[in-house]
């Protein structure tokens, strides 16, 4: 594994014409943050050694580097899930060579289906803590040596970004939610008893990524922020209005400007 990770790294530091030190993953529908990056080389996933190719409508399959505000950035135009049928240490292998680039901040976004009964569909949601369902552990195996045998997740997502973001939404005007999102494997849509269990484990909001990530990316001591889209609700204790792939993409195209301007504001401002 650390070979690959290293000739992966090794090819993109051949290329890159900057070494940023943040890196932004790109959900469901929010892509377009990238025609904000200046100065910017784009690198097929199919061209970098070992990664694997996004399969997902709506995920881009490339790596975006350049300027964003006043930072050097890498952007992942779409990202993999474990759904399309891909280990976990398939899904988490471009945070790895994210840490062997030196790159050691980490925003990811994602769509969710909200659980909590004051969301709205097109909210934003600064996630504060995750829980993991997903059947398979990222680091289950051999301890790759950029992180300890056992790594503290205590602060998943720094409090220190989420209060930031919080300030900004504040200075705009806009209404930003705080909450915890839980990860399943999917890629099926919840049911309704599902998302009532949800919400009964403490869920806010749930969708079928993120959190593999973010527990690599805390076992190679990145710090982390995380922001859902919610393009989905529970109509009632009872209910879940249906949702489709095409829905959620639109209510995640909707939501971009202010993910954009939120993204943009936060990068300048850490």
């Amino acid at each position: 594994m650390l070979e690959r990770i290293q000739e992966a790294a090794d090819f993109l530091n051949g290329k890159m014409r900057c070494h940023p030190e943040l890196a932004i993953i790109l959900g469901t529908g929010l892509g377009s943050l990238v025609h904000e990056i200046s100065d910017k080389q784009e690198i097929d996933y199919a061209d970098i050694p070992h990664f694997p190719v996004s399969t997902v409508e709506g995920h881009g399959g490339k790596l975006i580097i350049g300027r964003l505000g006043n930072r050097d950035v890498m952007a992942m135009q779409g990202r993999f899930h474990y759904y399309e049928g891909y280990g976990m240490k398939e899904v988490t292998f471009p945070i790895r060579v994210m840490h062997a680039l030196g790159i050691r901040k980490l925003f990811v976004s994602n769509a969710a289906g909200g659980t909590h009964p004051d969301f709205k569909v097109g909210d934003l949601m600064m996630i504060t803590d995750h829980i993991n369902l997903f059947p398979e552990h990222p680091l289950r195996g051999h301890n790759i040596p950029y992180g300890p045998r056992f790594p503290d997740m205590s602060e998943a997502y720094s409090k220190e970004w989420v209060e930031l973001a919080m300030r900004l939404a504040g200075e705009k005007g806009w209404l930003l939610r705080k909450g915890v999102y839980l990860g399943t494997q999917g890629p099926t849509y919840e049911t309704p008893a599902e998302y009532r269990m949800f919400r009964l484990l403490g869920a806010d909001a749930v969708g079928m990524s993120t959190v593999p990530e973010v527990i690599v990316a805390r076992h190679c001591g990145m710090k982390v922020l995380g922001v859902s889209v919610i393009t989905n609700v529970a109509a009632s204790a009872d209910a879940v209005a249906e949702a489709s792939h095409e829905e959620v993409q639109q209510v995640a195209d909707a939501a971009q400007p202010r993910m954009t301007t939120l993204m943009k504001e936060l990068i300048n401002r850490i």
